[in-house]
């Protein structure tokens, strides 16, 4: 069974939330922005990398998006659909870079002549689509502040703890703890999932 890829319905008071801030960073503050950016720089990292790039291309992406997200910031004229501007904005640019980059590199004919057969086998995709959905799942069972605070933290090298707490609306010093308890709380759900067990 293959992982479903579409995205979570984003809960109203998140998006009234980003609409605020929008606000608040069309009248100057800069804070606000950084903000919006720690709350969706992970799911632009998801989004971005799901088209395939590679670390560096993808970091260039984002950036673009920030960049261009500056650029119309009074200009969008539905700040509740702030996340959805981004996400396409995002996927655009990375779908612009991928065909600059299959542009840039011609191919010969014999080019694939000596690329090995994938190690990976179907049965082994099936099994490891299996366990990704498993992950959704018990994702989806944690309470929203769990999800908020591992979707923040788990895409990022090194996390802002000071905008994490901001974003949040939680002290500081109470993030490590709260992470731990949370990826306590995802381990035993999906030790409970036989979809990610027996995998």
């Amino acid at each position: 069974m293959a992982a479903d890829l579409r995205p979570e319905p984003v809960p109203a008071d998140r998006r009234e939330r980003l609409a605020g801030l929008l606000q608040e960073a069309r009248d100057g503050r800069r804070e606000a922005l950084n903000l919006i950016a720690a709350d969706l720089t992970p799911l632009l990292w998801q989004v971005v990398r799901r088209q395939g790039l590679d670390r560096e291309a993808a970091e260039d992406v984002i950036q673009t998006t920030w960049l261009r997200l500056l650029r119309h910031l009074k200009s969008i004229t539905a700040p509740r659909a702030l996340i959805e501007w981004l996400v396409t904005t995002a996927t655009r640019e990375a779908w612009r870079v991928q065909a600059t980059q299959r542009d840039a590199r011609p191919v010969s004919p014999t080019a694939f002549d000596d690329v090995p057969d994938s190690d990976t086998l179907p049965e082994e995709l099936v099994l490891r689509n299996e366990r990704h959905q498993a992950l959704w799942n018990a994702m989806a069972r944690l309470s929203d502040s769990c999800r908020d605070l591992l979707r923040l933290v788990a895409f990022v090298r090194r996390p802002n703890y000071d905008a994490v707490a901001l974003t949040l609306g939680m002290p500081k010093g109470s993030i490590g703890p709260t992470r731990g308890r949370c990826l306590a709380k995802l381990r035993r759900l999906l030790a409970e999932d036989r979809g990610w067990s027996v995998s």
